[in-house]
């Protein structure tokens, strides 16, 4: 049986969170972590929403990963785009095809949406996680490096 995929409600925030911790943890970046069931309320599922979340649970109904994401815009396309900011599934429900699932559903959910494309960034020590994108047809992007101003640096310019 594939998993259940569904959009997050509000009183899914502190799975979410716990989710997310765990991507975190993951990718060694636990002492990044800011979010709070606070705000995780506000930016999901406030006023202006900032992002969406797809949970996916086992066919057994245990919460097994979620698809954190956003809609950004290709101005040579002339089209909105779907950015994949998070993609996590939890150690113990990884290789059943939750994260396949979630990823073939929000490509549908992009086309449905008239995007032009859909778009994530991976560690580039995730080799795993790599090799599982290139197999669903992703192209990595390797000329283009990320650039970003946070915390202090962006502070500077308000």
């Amino acid at each position: 049986m594939p998993p259940l995929i569904r959009p997050a409600v509000a009183a899914d925030v502190p799975l979410i969170l716990t989710l997310v911790r765990g991507l975190a943890a993951y990718e060694k970046l636990l002492h990044e972590v800011e979010a709070t069931e606070e705000k995780l309320s506000v930016t999901l599922f406030g006023p202006r929403p900032a992002a969406e979340c797809l949970l996916a649970f086992t066919p057994a109904g245990a919460p097994a990963g979620c698809a954190i994401f956003f809609t950004n815009y290709s101005t040579f396309l002339a089209r909105p785009g779907l950015y994949l900011e998070d993609l996590f599934v939890l150690p113990e429900f990884r290789g059943q095809g939750i994260g396949k699932a979630l990823l073939l559903h929000l490509a549908r959910l992009a086309n449905q949406r008239g995007c032009g494309r859909m778009e994530w960034t991976v560690l580039d020590w995730n080799q795993p996680a790599i090799d599982f994108y290139e197999s669903l047809g992703a192209e990595r992007k390797t000329d283009w490096t990320i650039c970003r101003l946070s915390g202090a640096a962006l502070a500077r310019h308000a």
